[in-house]
């Protein structure tokens, strides 16, 4: 019998897929009877060193077992002299991630009245219908570095260099995932994502794909779409392109990771060179692929040294 983890910080990232595994959360902390420690602070990812303490010191004294999530930057508990938990989030393709927020912020999704619902009433009009290709083509802050550098900070952490676009931060972050992630998935496969969070903490995700695959659930999920998106110029998602190439980097590396673990698991995976430009156009399939025969490792003595870190 494996080591059961009492404590897992979700510390998701924007606009990769996290309130569609919040609304699942929910439904398995019910289910399971786990404790779901979720935050109203959506905007504030990155804290003060009494602030971390502060947030740290609730955390850990929650009720075990939890799961504690929410929009912040990762915390090293033991650097404050608490027990790490374990970590998983989610990522998703850069350009993609960036052009789901650009829209979200003017005209939020599904749930809100008249089919859609304002994020941010405080917005100027004229700021809320500019168009996507004048932002990046002319450089407007939103559509820039630092702006740009978004995903890796939430695996770098809280240092002042990690929102500093560069190999520091970059490496950092890298490290961060060999070191303190228990997984990290690829949002383009999420179906996976959840086959494998089942695998690793089945107290907290089991059943997790069948609760997602049901037809009521679809539905809800449907209602957290980005409402009014419309695809940039080859042009502008080229400047895109190159303005993230850390983020890019950082994207296919934890890509690669995440297909590794696919196989130790059976998984299938076609590993592709990267592409001159983000294939944004088109949607990556969410089918489970069927499993392969891999005797190259004991999956349960890789289980127990994962679950050791």
């Amino acid at each position: 019998v494996l080591p059961f983890p009492s404590q897992v910080v979700y510390n998701r990232v924007g606009k990769c897929g996290s309130r569609t595994v919040v609304l699942l959360l929910r439904i398995l902390s019910e289910k399971h009877g786990f404790n779901l420690v979720t935050s109203d602070i959506h905007n504030k990812t990155r804290l003060t060193k009494n602030e971390q303490m502060e947030l740290i010191k609730n955390i850990s004294t929650a009720e075990q077992p939890y799961l504690f999530t929410r929009h912040v930057h990762f915390l090293n508990f033991s650097r404050f002299g608490g027990d790490q938990p374990v970590y998983i989030n989610i990522i998703r393709d850069p350009v993609n991630r960036f052009l789901s927020n650009y829209f979200f912020r003017r005209f939020g999704d599904w749930r809100g009245e008249q089919n859609h619902m304002i994020r941010t009433p405080s917005m100027r009009q004229e700021e809320r219908y500019l168009d996507i290709n004048v932002c990046i083509l002319e450089n407007y802050p939103e559509c820039s570095n630092p702006r740009l550098f978004y995903i890796i900070p939430y695996f770098c952490g809280q240092h002042p260099r990690c929102r500093e676009p560069g190999e520091w931060a970059l490496e950092r972050a890298k490290l961060n995932v060999n070191e303190n992630f228990l997984l990290v998935g690829i949002l383009e496969e999420l179906e996976d994502v959840l086959l494998l969070l089942e695998r690793l903490l089945p107290h907290y995700f089991k059943d997790v794909l069948s609760i997602y695959k049901n037809p009521e659930h679809r539905k809800l999920g449907n209602l957290t779409v980005t409402v009014k998106k419309t695809v940039p110029s080859p042009e502008a998602i080229q400047i895109l392109y190159q303005r993230m190439r850390y983020e890019y980097e950082f994207y296919y590396y934890v890509k690669e990771q995440f297909h590794l673990l696919k196989r130790k698991f059976g998984l299938k995976s076609h590993i592709r060179k990267p592409h001159p430009r983000p294939e944004f156009f088109i949607p990556s399939p969410l089918e489970t692929e069927e499993p392969i025969d891999d005797e190259e490792e004991d999956d349960e003595k890789w289980l127990e040294d994962i679950y050791k870190r």
